[in-house]
């Protein structure tokens, strides 16, 4: 006999199938989401834009031909601004994070902003983290910053300066978790983007130039709780600690407990690989590399990380022993290309030192290294098999490269090229993989160093200063393009101040960058020639995302001066010097 069915039956068991299809396709879909990003360009939902570190938007609807006709959408003023101790204000260095129509913002104080695109930038909701500001400033060693959040599930993951990861609801604004990461006690902080990889999130820590111990924290989303950590430092017995000696300080005995190291740049992150590339940052203390003899690691390299355990499959340092404070810290962008005519899984980054570098991810072979900067003094150049600076002394703890250029116990002054913020800062490069072109953010500088004896000598936990910009020097910069396949310098575009800012690549041809006076940039992908700029009147120090909403695309940028720059670099560009540090985020769309 026939079973008789009701309506509401059939309507129920609809809405129970469609219910549960919606909940798997979401259990599937929020990873898949984050791992395929590139194939949803009207969203830029992580840090780089994708898990690549690429920064390359796929939209072309604003392009080479059109571009001149770029207008602002919408701007919206951003809080925060208040400094501490001898910050005068904190900065703007996020990179916001664009879903289904709203925006996500921070300011340098880790608040967190929700903004509808649809209705011009008005704010959702304000989440303020209520970091003790007077405290806060008395251990952050480079300004008062924060890179911007992370998406997962319908949640908002940040940081705070004082240790805290914040996990907030998407839609309420209202903080559901605070987890310890960092220890402000001993001077750890945080300004980095987090890096979601599947349930949890990886965190770097700030704080090398007060003599911390580095690390990577990966925590557990789900269970609240530390999952794995990696330090940058090794313990003795670990692998490295060998490259960690003691020196003439009676506390220099045990200087790995101390030895810097921080992660205060996001990574990037190869899903087929299951693999995290991080940049570490300098030894401590910064210039008195004969206070730790040996080389130092994990300083100033790049680490490649299993995802879910954190162990170290390999590493490659830049700079053993580093006296220079070039600190090995900023992005790691991967890509596939053909180097030297072979197809390979390459990791790139651009160095603090002016080189270029290109390895392959698979091993940490070195492929290429390549000047980016027009003045490098403090190295004859790179070994073309090992990757090592030429002058590297394998026989010697201490290591000199070129001596005029760095400071010592007898050598109180020098000179060097690049300057101590390097041929590039943390401002992230852009890749274009139609043109196989890597895009630079280039500051053209020297530092004159001089080690002035003190009183006592440098103790753990207290910041050592040791150089700065070179006085009556004009600093410059440009947007500097490298073929990947050959390693060489494909074109640059010229700009008038050193660029601290980032970039970004997209389909329509583009490159976008601001400079520190202001003026947000696009410039032809291929000739570098510059096709429109707008000027914000504030300092630029962030860099720019591209996102689509209802079929129209729009660039976003944070303008607002911050960080170290004010108070060490700019001062040595009498132009910039007037600046206000107005804090707004500037929309623009054709």
């Amino acid at each position: 006999m026939r079973r008789k069915v009701s309506t509401m039956t059939i309507i129920a068991v609809v809405l129970g199938l469609a219910v549960s299809t919606a909940q798997a396709a979401e259990t599937v879909t929020e990873w898949e989401k984050i791992v395929n990003a590139k194939d949803h360009p009207q969203n830029w939902i992580t840090h780089h834009g994708s898990l690549d570190g690429q920064r390359f938007s796929r939209l072309e609807q604003i392009n080479k031909k059109n571009v001149k006709d770029l207008k602002v959408a919408f701007t919206h003023i951003v809080g925060g601004a208040n400094g501490a101790g001898q910050w005068e204000h904190a900065g703007l260095e996020g990179t916001p994070l664009a879903e289904d129509g709203y925006l996500y913002i921070t300011d340098g104080w880790g608040g967190v902003y929700k903004l509808d695109v649809r209705q011009n930038g008005k704010l959702v909701w304000k989440m303020d983290p209520e970091t003790d500001r007077e405290w806060a400033a008395g251990v952050t060693c480079c300004g008062v910053d924060n890179r911007g959040v992370a998406l997962w599930k319908d949640k908002v993951i940040s940081h705070a300066l004082d240790g805290r990861l914040i996990i907030t609801n998407k839609e309420t604004g209202e903080i559901e978790k605070e987890i310890p990461v960092a220890d402000p006690a001993i001077s750890e902080t945080l300004t980095v983007a987090p890096l979601v990889i599947k349930d949890k999130v990886i965190t770097g820590v700030s704080g090398a130039d007060y003599g911390i111990r580095g690390w990577l924290n990966a925590t557990d989303l789900v269970a609240g709780e530390r999952d794995w950590r990696t330090h940058t430092i090794p313990a003795p017995g670990e692998p490295g600690s060998e490259t960690w000696k003691p020196g003439p300080e009676v506390h220099s005995v045990d200087a790995w407990k101390h030895g810097g190291g921080s992660t205060w740049v996001n990574g990037s992150y190869d899903p087929e690989l299951n693999t995290v590339y991080w940049g570490v940052g300098n030894p401590a203390p910064d210039w008195d590399n004969a206070y730790r003899p040996g080389d130092n690691l994990y300083t100033n390299s790049v680490l490649a990380l299993d995802g879910d355990t954190g162990a170290i499959k390999w590493h490659f340092q830049y700079i053993p022993n580093d006296p220079y404070d070039y600190d090995g810290v900023n992005e790691q962008t991967l890509a596939d290309a053909n180097v030297h005519g072979k197809m390979t899984k390459v990791v790139l980054h651009s160095n603090r030192n002016g080189f270029a570098y290109a390895l392959d991810r698979t091993n940490g072979k070195f492929l290429w290294g390549t000047p980016f900067v027009k003045k490098l003094d403090w190295t004859a150049g790179l070994d073309k098999y090992t990757g090592r600076p030429v002058d590297y002394d394998p026989n010697s703890d201490v290591q000199r490269y070129n001596p005029a250029s760095s400071v010592s116990r007898d050598q109180r002054e020098s000179t060097s090229c690049p300057g101590n913020m390097g041929g590039k800062n943390w401002p992230p490069t852009a890749y274009d993989p139609e043109r196989n072109r890597y895009y630079i953010p280039v500051i053209e500088s020297c530092s004159g160093h001089v080690n002035v004896p003190q009183e006592k000598p440098w103790q753990p936990r207290e910041y050592f200063l040791g150089g700065g910009p070179k006085m009556g020097q004009v600093i410059t910069g440009s947007v500097t393009a490298m073929d990947v396949n050959s390693g060489k310098v494909a074109g640059k575009y010229e700009t008038t101040y050193p660029m601290y800012g980032g970039l970004l690549a997209t389909k329509g041809g583009l490159i976008f960058g601001g400079e520190p006076d202001g003026r947000v940039f696009a410039i032809d992908s291929d000739s570098m020639e510059e096709l429109w700029s707008f000027s914000t009147n504030t300092a630029i120090n962030a860099p720019p995302i591209s996102f689509e909403v209802d079929g129209k695309q729009y660039i976003a940028i944070l303008a607002g001066k911050g960080g170290a720059w004010p108070m060490w670099f700019i001062s040595a560009t009498p132009a910039l010097t007037n600046m206000e540090a107005g804090q707004v985020l500037f929309v623009f769309a054709l």
